[in-house]
């Protein structure tokens, strides 16, 4: 299976300080990848390399075009849709507003961003600082859905949040692999949960790409040498 996105020895820095140290991961189309690791291990640099957020040096492909040279509203528009951690909505804008405002044409429209979440079309009409922490990241997740990605990340899309609105958005994700046919790479802490979505898992330490492969084969002591789980 040929790679949608590849990142082969990515390195960045913030300022003098060195971030990430030669990062390698790839996410095939249709494919599932979880990126975990630690606290301060690299994983929103490394997002933040891939929509060009942030310079870096290696390779930075997507669909065969180097991303290095792109500024990052024209990878956005080559087909990658981000959930920026802390879900950053626009507050004084409706939820219709909301979506409106990433629109592209495609399949994901107000009505198949309300049948992944029926609570954003029931609130359609709300401003967005109105809404809870979680029908907020939903929210997010609707608004990078409405840019018709051909890949969505999603960084810590479940942190903080309440475990029913947790279950909700991993259930999201379920239909999302089930029903989709989006690659999607997640950001995320939660083992169970991602063992149960994910084809594959990046484990970064200390900047670096420290463990790749499918999580029911990972072993307990790796789990507590990277994850502390």
């Amino acid at each position: 299976m040929s790679a949608l996105l590849q990142v082969s020895g990515l390195e960045a820095r913030y300022g003098s300080s060195q971030a990430l140290f030669g990062v390698d991961l790839e996410v095939a189309a249709g494919e599932v990848v979880a990126l975990m690791g630690r606290n301060g291990m690299g994983k929103t640099t490394t997002v933040r390399c891939i929509c060009r957020m942030m310079r870096a040096e290696g390779e930075v492909t997507f669909d065969g075009q180097d991303l290095r040279r792109l500024p990052s509203h024209r990878a956005a528009r080559l087909g990658i849709g981000l959930v920026p951690e802390g879900r950053r909505c626009f507050a004084d804008l409706t939820v219709q507003e909301n979506l409106n405002a990433a629109a592209r044409p495609g399949a994901w429209d107000m009505d198949a961003v309300g049948l992944l979440f029926p609570r954003l079309a029931e609130r359609k009409a709300q401003v967005a600082r109105s809404l809870s922490g979680g029908e907020q990241q939903m929210l997010a997740i609707g608004r990078a859905l409405m840019t018709n990605p051909r890949l969505l990340i999603l960084d810590e899309a479940t942190e903080g949040l309440a475990p029913l609105i947790r279950a909700e958005i991993w259930d999201a994700v379920g239909r999302l692999k089930r029903d989709s046919g989006l690659a999607i790479l997640i950001v995320d802490k939660s083992l169970k949960e991602l063992t149960a979505v994910s084809d594959r898992a990046v484990i970064l330490n200390r900047g670096r790409t420290a463990w790749t492969g499918a999580l029911d084969g990972l072993a307990p002591d790796l789990a507590q040498q990277y994850l502390g789980v």
